[in-house]
Parts: structure tokens; sequence; C-alpha cells
């Protein structure tokens, strides 16, 4: 709340003064507004909320699936899994998710056979999602990265086996 009188004399705050501002925060609740400035009478007056940046986003919906005991918990850990021969790594940077859409089945489970080419993840980057493949067939052992969480370019995501 910013408040900008033409004098000094007119700096006091009133009680006519809190009930405006009573009434537009209610207004703000109302209309889902974030912001709202008014000038009346040579007083300016703005009543603002706090909203972080991922409050206003989409947030991904977890899945039924079971969270492999494999997901890495540290960076360490995850610096030695891309040294695995069976690592499949983020081939660029975004948020990675297991299924095509929220509450679909996961394309992949740890057990689950796959063939070369089969979709194993999407990674979303800059609003497009991009399928992650199968570069080799085989089973996987690991699933290194939580539903919805964000990757780097090069980090390991899947270890087949």
């Amino acid at each position: 709340m910013a408040r900008q009188p033409d004098d000094k004399a007119a700096a006091k705050f009133s009680s006519e003064d809190s009930a405006l501002v009573r009434e537009l925060a209610l207004l703000l609740d109302e209309t889902s507004l974030t912001e709202i400035e008014i000038e009346r009478a040579g007083l300016r007056l703005r009543v603002a909320r706090n909203i972080s940046v991922a409050a206003t986003m989409p947030v991904p919906v977890a899945h039924a699936a079971p969270v492999p005991v494999a997901v890495a918990a540290a960076a360490p850990v995850a610096a030695d899994m891309s040294k695995h021969p069976g690592a499949v790594t983020s081939p660029m940077v975004g948020t990675a998710y297991w299924a095509p859409e929220p509450g679909a089945k996961p394309f992949i489970e740890v057990g689950s056979k796959v063939s070369v080419g089969q979709n194993l993840l999407i990674i979303e980057a800059m609003k497009t999602m991009n399928q992650i493949p199968s570069p080799r067939a085989g089973t996987v052992t690991q699933i290194l990265v939580e539903d919805g969480q964000p990757v780097e370019f090069g980090e390991p995501l899947v270890i087949i086996e």
C-alpha cells in the first residue's frame, strides 16, 4: 500500500482510509486481481497481494504410481549415475514429466521392458513437450527424476540395463 499525500498535514491515516483499504482488499479477493490502485482527493492508494510466480502457473498433478526408492536425492548421487553405462541423460533443460498428461498412466515404471525408440518421458521446454525416446532396449532399473522436476542438460533421467 503506497500513500502519497499532497502535503504533510494530510499524511495522517484516518479511519476512513482504513475502511477504504479494507474495501479494496475485499475487492481483490472477489475479483482475483493482484493489485488495485486509486487516487482520490489528493490521496493515492495502492493495495496489492504478494503472489509467487509458481502460484500462477499450472501445477502438474502427481501420479498414483509409487515413487521408486532409487530417485536421486542429492546431486552427487545423480553425478555418479551419469557415468552408468545404461544412463539416459536429458538432451535439454526443462521439466520432466512421467506421463503425457496429468492423471494419465506413466510411460514407464521401474521394471518396465522398453525397446529402442519407445517414449520414456516428456521434457517440457519453452511450452513445448519433447518426447524422450529410449536409446536402447532393456529393463528400466531406476527412474532418477520426480514427476514435474526441473532437469538440466546432461542430467541422468533413467537407467536402462
